[in-house]
C-alpha cells in the first residue's frame, strides 16, 4: 500500500495515448447528461407559451427528466456490480431515455477512474465534467438555433446524436481492470492493464487490488452498512446534497428566466445570454483540468465554494435594489459568471471526482449509486422549487438563501472533505477503511 505516484506535467507524458481515447469516448456519458440538462432550459420557454403552463406545472415539466433520472441512478448501482461498467455505459447509449441518462451520470466517471493511472486521475475524470458542461453548451446553442421556429421539439431530438455516438464508442473498449479482477477475470483484467499503463509488469498492481479487496467486507448495497463506511458515506452524501442546493441547476434550468427576470428581453436573446454563461463554465472546466492534479481537490473545492457564496450576495443584492435597470442586468450577469466559474472550478468536477475516488471496489457500484441518487434527488427538489420560492421569498430573497446554504457546505467541506490527490484507488481505500477523520488522508 505504499506505491508512490507522480504528478503533474512530466507525468502525463508517461500517459499512453490509448488511455486518452477510452477517457474520450467514456465521457460522450457526461455529454448527454449536459445535453439533457441544458436542452430544457430554452424548450421551457416555448412548451410554457404552447400550453399556457402555470409557474407550477413549469416546474413539474422542467423536473419531469430528473424523477427518470433518479430511478437510472438507483437501478444503475445494482446492475454495474453485476454486468459491469462498459456494458452499462453501452446500454445508456443505446435506450436514450432520462433514466440512461441517471445511470450514465455517475457510471461513466467511475470508469475513467478505475482505467487512469493515480498521477491524472483527476484531469481525466474532470474530463467527464468538461462533457457535462460542453452538452450544456450544445443544447443552448440548439434551443438558440431552433427558437425562431419554437422548436422545442427538435431540441430535444438532437440528444440522439451522443447517444449513438456512446453505445458505438464504448462498444470497442475494454470493461474497468478493476471489475474484471472483483469477477476473477484476471487474465483479461492483465491485458487491459497493459493497455493503459506504461510499465511493462503490472502485477504489483493486480496484487494491490486484490489485497484490498481481501480487507473488504460484504459488497453491494449490504456493504454501504459497515461502519468503516459510515465517514465516506457522509461525504459523498454531503458533497451530492451541497452540490445542488446552492442553486446550480436554478442557473441552467432557468438562465433564460433569470436573464429575462434581469432585462433581458426576448427569449432568443435569453436563451444566448444563457448560452455564453454556459461558455464561462466550460472555459473554467478547462482550467480545472490543469490544476486538480496539481493543487489538489480540496484547495479549489473550498476556493470555488467562496466563490459560489460572493456570487449569490452579489445576486440577491442585484434584485434587491433594482433602482436602475441598467445596473440590476449588469450586476445579475457579473454575479452569475462569478457563480458558475465558482462552480467550475471547484465543486462541479469535484463532486464526481472524489466520489469515484473514496468507495472500496466490493461497494462503489452501490455507494456511487446511492450518492448519485441523492443529487439527482436533490436536483429534482432544487428545480420543483425554485420559482416557489421566487414567489414567495422574492428573486433576492431566493439567492441570499442558496448563499446561506453555500456557507453551511464550506463549513462541511472544510472539516470533512478529504485530500486524494496523488494516492491510489486502493492507498484511499486502505485508509478510509482505518476509520481515521477524513482530513487527514
Amino acid at each position: 500500500m505504499t506505491t508512490k505516484t507522480e504528478s503533474g506535467p512530466k507525468a502525463k507524458s508517461d500517459v499512453k495515448p490509448f488511455v486518452y481515447v477510452a477517457v474520450g469516448i467514456a465521457a460522450l456519458g457526461g455529454l448527454l447528461f449536459g445535453y439533457d440538462t441544458g436542452v430544457i432550459s430554452g424548450a421551457i420557454l416555448f412548451i410554457k407559451k404552447q400550453f399556457s403552463l402555470s409557474a407550477t406545472m413549469e416546474e413539474i415539466v422542467v423536473s419531469a427528466v430528473l424523477v427518470g433520472a433518479v430511478i437510472g441512478a438507483a437501478a444503475g448501482g445494482v446492475l454495474t456490480n453485476r454486468f459491469g461498467r462498459r456494458k452499462l455505459i453501452i446500454l445508456a447509449g443505446i435506450i436514450f431515455t432520462a433514466s440512461a441518462v441517471g445511470t450514465a451520470s455517475f457510471i461513466s466517471p467511475m470508469y475513467i477512474a478505475e482505467l487512469v493511472p493515480p498521477n491524472v486521475r483527476g484531469a481525466l475524470v474532470a474530463v467527464n465534467m468538461l462533457a457535462i458542461t460542453t452538452g450544456i453548451v450544445t443544447a443552448y446553442l440548439v434551443d438558440y438555433a431552433f427558437s425562431s421556429i419554437q422548436g422545442w421539439r427538435y431540441m430535444f431530438a438532437v440528444a440522439a446524436i451522443p447517444s449513438v455516438g456512446l453505445a458505438i464508442g464504448m462498444w470497442r473498449l475494454p470493461d474497468s481492470p478493476r471489475w474484471l479482477i472483483s469477477q476473477s477475470r484476471l487474465t483479461e483484467a492483465k491485458r487491459v492493464l497493459q493497455r493503459v499503463r506504461t510499465v511493462s509488469d503490472v502485477g504489483p498492481e493486480i496484487a494491490e487490488i486484490q489485497e484490498s479487496m481481501k480487507q473488504q467486507d460484504e459488497g453491494g448495497i449490504a456493504g454501504l452498512f459497515q461502519p468503516s463506511l459510515r465517514m465516506p458515506l457522509i461525504v459523498g452524501l454531503g458533497l451530492a446534497v451541497f452540490q445542488q442546493i446552492t442553486g446550480i441547476n436554478t442557473v441552467i434550468y432557468y438562465s433564460p428566466t433569470i436573464f429575462k427576470f434581469a432585462g433581458i428581453e426576448g427569449a432568443g436573446p435569453a436563451i444566448l445570454a444563457g448560452a455564453g454563461l454556459a461558455m464561462v463554465m466550460w472555459c473554467l472546466h478547462v482550467v480545472s483540468i490543469f490544476l486538480l492534479d496539481r493543487i489538489g481537490r480540496r484547495p479549489l473545492l473550498l476556493i470555488g465554494v467562496a466563490g459560489q457564496i460572493v456570487g449569490l450576495a452579489i445576486l440577491g443584492a442585484a434584485f434587491h435594489f433594482q433602482q436602475s435597470a441598467s445596473l440590476t442586468k449588469d450586476l445579475a450577469i457579473g454575479s452569475l459568471v462569478i457563480y458558475v466559474a465558482s462552480f467550475a472550478v471547484g465543486l462541479g468536477p469535484i463532486f464526481w471526482l472524489l466520489i469515484s475516488e473514496i468507495y472500496p471496489l466490493k461497494v462503489r457500484g452501490a455507494a456511487m449509486s446511492t450518492v448519485t441518487v441523492t443529487n439527482w434527488g436533490m436536483n429534482l427538489v432544487v428545480s420543483v422549487t425554485f420559482l416557489s420560492l421566487v414567489a414567495v421569498l422574492g428573486d433576492a430573497g431566493t439567492f441570499w438563501l442558496y448563499g446561506v446554504i453555500a456557507v453551511a457546505a464550506w463549513i462541511f467541506f472544510y472539516r470533512l472533505v478529504p485530500e486524494t490527490n496523488g494516492k491510489t484507488l486502493e492507498q484511499i481505500e486502505a485508509y478510509m477503511r482505518s476509520g481515521k477523520h477524513p482530513r487527514g488522508l
